[in-house]
């Protein structure tokens, strides 16, 4: 069955009021989501576009204004000019879809349920309890530095290896660039993100045209927000990227040949919450079959990741305690919440 803006809203709305089990959880409260009545229908030119070449130029102080005012007020930005080719794009998504098309017993070689993992697939599932059907399939893995992890890549398709360490080399360029313009509109040094930068793992997402379920709900992805501090999504030419802008859900459509950038849970706390990590879910398309490529993040184990001594003073104190990424990582698989409200366990006076 297709599913609704109402019927998504609500179900996530009733799976978050539902008790969780386990020394570290807690409920996550209803305004993660919006409201019925704040969903509405998507919003044409929603999108804030920066043009990379400008990080280049004279007005550089211009364009890293603008990714701020994007971080801040939107939680996610396009970037054109971004200087990853657009024949390795086109290699990445077909490779994506050739992988996806092979045989079932040859994807499923790649199966694990440990999410650490170097390399694992993750199959479309049912969730009976909450009448919901989750379709995204995707293969995880690391890919920094690529030739450290493509061994243990698929070998099929043929292309597989050499296509996928060409988009990872170019996007990891766009990742350290985007990065230091983030930091750079926070008012901190131009690396100071970067100093604390380390892995780059990316999601090859696949989503089927929309599959017949028992099932009243078929999601993309649910609703949820990404342990990063960013998250560079390539989309194909089908929509299904949503995200929550004015507590409504919006369509982030396909712009061709753009990424896009959204602030993840790190950079919120890093931030002192003045970027919010963004709350974003995937439809599927009972037409198309839909292919992304998410290029996640993350700081190494040992970075402290609590707010920025420049961003605290007597106006905006600490949102946050220092944590380190590896604390974050082994409370998020204890803490059953999928959004931003995992960093609570961190917060300055949750002692």
């Amino acid at each position: 069955m297709s599913p609704t803006m109402l019927q998504q809203a609500d179900a996530h709305r009733l799976s978050l009021s539902e008790p969780k089990n386990g020394a570290f959880t807690y409920t996550d409260p209803l305004s993660e989501v919006p409201t019925l009545s704040g969903v509405d229908a998507s919003v044409d030119g929603s999108t804030p576009i920066i043009d990379m070449e400008g990080l280049l130029g004279p007005q550089r102080s211009e364009f890293v204004r603008q990714i701020g005012h994007a971080c801040e007020n939107n939680g996610f930005f396009a970037v054109k000019n971004h200087g990853i080719p657009k024949m390795k794009i086109n290699n990445m998504l077909d490779t994506a879809r050739d992988f996806f098309h092979l045989p079932e017993e040859e994807r499923l070689k790649f199966r694990s349920s440990d999410p650490n993992s170097i390399i694992r697939l993750v199959t479309g599932f049912q969730d009976k309890t909450r009448n919901i059907f989750v379709s995204r399939q995707s293969l995880k893995f690391h890919c920094h530095p690529v030739e450290d992890f493509k061994n243990q890549w698929p070998s099929t398709p043929p292309s597989f290896r050499e296509k996928v360490g060409e988009y990872c080399a170019s996007v990891r360029k766009v990742e350290v660039a985007i990065l230091e313009a983030i930091s750079e509109s926070l008012g901190l040094e131009r690396d100071y993100i970067g100093k604390i930068l380390k892995g780059h793992y990316v999601s090859i997402n696949f989503y089927p045209a929309c599959q017949e379920s028992e099932l009243d709900v078929t999601y993309g992805v649910r609703t949820h927000t990404d342990p990063t501090l960013i998250t560079i999504l390539m989309q194909d030419d089908v929509p299904g990227l949503q995200v929550i802008n004015d507590d409504k859900w919006i369509d982030v459509n396909p712009i061709p040949n753009a990424v896009v950038v959204h602030v993840g849970d790190m950079l919120q706390a890093l931030s002192n919450c003045r970027y919010k990590s963004l709350l974003h879910q995937a439809i599927v398309n009972c037409e198309k079959e839909r292919v992304s490529i998410a290029s996640y993040c993350y700081p190494s184990d040992d970075a402290e990741i609590g707010p920025a001594k420049k961003l605290i003073d007597d106006d905006h104190p600490a949102i946050y305690k220092d944590f380190t990424y590896k604390e974050f990582h082994e409370s998020m698989w204890r803490v059953k919440c999928s959004t931003a409200k995992r960093l609570d366990l961190f917060k300055a006076d949750s002692d």
